[in-house]
């Protein structure tokens, strides 16, 4: 029987940030990314997928904003030195027409 999941809010924010933290730490790569929200999508039930792509994108949208926030900040910093960080080379918003993991499953 396969195994259900929630598609709450709260639980894709959860995975979401948890594989964000895997990332940063470096427990996961890229590719080990691509491969768990593939392997996750594939657990949504089809009459559950429009809702969790719709808060799915909701969390990587305000993540990216957060992210996006935080690069353009640094360079305003008194005192911060290092790498120049480019707010441009953040990924566009997820929202916006995109190649991605779920979209291929």
């Amino acid at each position: 029987m396969p195994q259900e999941l929630s598609v709450s809010y709260q639980a894709v924010k959860t995975k979401v940030h948890r594989l964000m933290d895997a990332a940063v730490e470096g427990a996961k790569t890229e590719s080990d990314i691509v491969e768990c929200i593939a392997r996750w999508w594939c657990l949504v039930q089809p009459a559950d997928r429009a809702v969790a792509r719709k808060y799915l994108l909701t969390v990587l949208e305000r993540s990216n904003a957060t992210l996006q926030a935080i690069a353009t900040t640094l360079s305003e910093l008194e005192g911060f030195a290092g790498r120049d960080i480019a707010p441009e080379t953040l990924a566009e918003s997820p929202a916006q027409p995109q190649s991605s993991p779920v979209n291929r499953v």
